[in-house]
């Protein structure tokens, strides 16, 4: 039984850490461009896109397609690299363990 309240307190431990760890990415941002830097999104660790600058000279009434994948890619990108973010802190604090569904 010794075994299983130290396994306990570990776990407890670890979801001490993780609380902590999510509130600092939350924090914690990532830039992505697109468009050789006329598309710029910034990202949360939590996923959220916190902003997005237009260079007003991808603006073209004619071509609202481009400007829109554009915008796709850069914010795709900011999403993807706060994911990697994530699941390399994640990963630092399990000591590179697989546990599914702790974010």
């Amino acid at each position: 039984m010794k075994g299983m309240g130290n396994m306990m307190k570990q776990a407890q431990k670890l979801q001490s850490r993780m609380l902590k760890l999510q509130e600092d990415l939350a924090e914690k941002t990532v830039e992505a461009t697109a468009g050789g830097g006329m598309i710029k999104v910034v990202a949360t660790g939590k996923q959220q896109v916190l902003s997005i600058q237009i260079e007003k000279e991808v603006v073209d009434p004619d071509d609202v397609e481009m400007l829109q994948d554009l915008i796709l890619a850069a914010v795709n990108d900011a999403l993807a690299k706060a994911q990697e973010m994530v699941s390399g802190e994640m990963s630092k604090l399990t000591g590179g363990m697989n546990i599914p569904g702790l974010m």
